[in-house]
């Protein structure tokens, strides 16, 4: 009796048993599809990790690291800058420092012949240019004096510099000017230095360098770098007219004085 009713259990129900059937089919077709529609990177692949160690792993490998990028010293590499960039700029400087040095060689070969020309101490030119406008050609002072050793408009006119952007042109007025301040003053250095700053008219009026801020300081700092160690000074370029001589105060200063 038991199996007869399994029997008929089984029996009586035809569609339960069709649907399991169906339901184990279909699972099997969709696995099969799940396979075929896997994509190709995951696969099961492997790889050698940052330790050496094989790593098996279903997707695509991780990225291979690269070699660190070697650090540039000797420069500050600031933020966003790659190390491309940053020779790139490195070269543009050493480059931009060679066509300075350059660009002074020329200027300072400029500069012996027409110290020569005039009899000016080529070490005194050197203060004046280095004081008016550190060696650029193309300064412009606020008060519109031009070129190395800045020379204003209406004094470049009388001189005959048509160019004062030109060094060699700016070179020969400026210490022409300097050479004929230097013959009106009677090599007071002080005086004529006071005087292609302020003006001989300032000077005349008050007797000597003016107490104008400006002017002291300028011929303050002619002076010190005229006279400082290794200037190339030529020893005798004043003392014919008028000795300067060299003091050590009590604290220590260096003063240099006419009297």
């Amino acid at each position: 009796m038991r199996l007869s009713n399994r029997k008929q259990n089984h029996t009586a129900f035809p569609e339960l048993t069709m649907r399991r059937r169906h339901s184990k089919t279909s699972g099997i077709l969709l696995g099969i599809l799940v396979l075929c529609t896997v994509p190709a990177h995951a696969q099961i692949v492997s790889y050698l990790d940052s330790s050496g160690k094989r790593v098996f792993i279903n997707a695509n490998p991780a990225p291979v690291p690269r070699r660190a990028t070697p650090v540039i010293t000797g420069a500050a590499v600031t933020a966003g800058t790659t190390p491309h960039t940053t020779q790139t700029a490195l070269a543009a400087s050493a480059m931009l420092g060679v066509a300075a040095q350059v660009n002074r060689e020329k200027i300072e070969q400029m500069l012996r012949e027409v110290s020569a020309r005039y009899h000016v101490d080529p070490a005194l030119i050197r203060a004046v240019v280095e004081t008016e406008s550190n060696w650029n050609s193309s300064a412009v002072s606020r008060k519109g004096a031009l070129g190395l050793m800045q020379l204003v408009p209406g004094t470049a006119q009388q001189l005959g510099v048509n160019n004062a952007f030109d060094p060699k042109q700016n070179l020969d007025g400026g210490v022409r000017y300097l050479q004929m301040l230097l013959e009106r003053y009677n090599g007071d250095l002080d005086k004529a230095l006071a005087a292609y700053n302020a003006g001989p008219g300032a000077v005349d009026r008050a007797g000597g360098v003016p107490r104008y801020r400006e002017t002291r300081a300028y011929v303050q700092k002619v002076t010190d770098s005229y006279f400082r160690p290794g200037s190339g000074r030529l020893p005798h370029a004043l003392d014919a007219r008028h000795p300067i001589y060299r003091m050590v105060e009590a604290d220590g200063r260096v003063v240099f004085t006419n009297e």
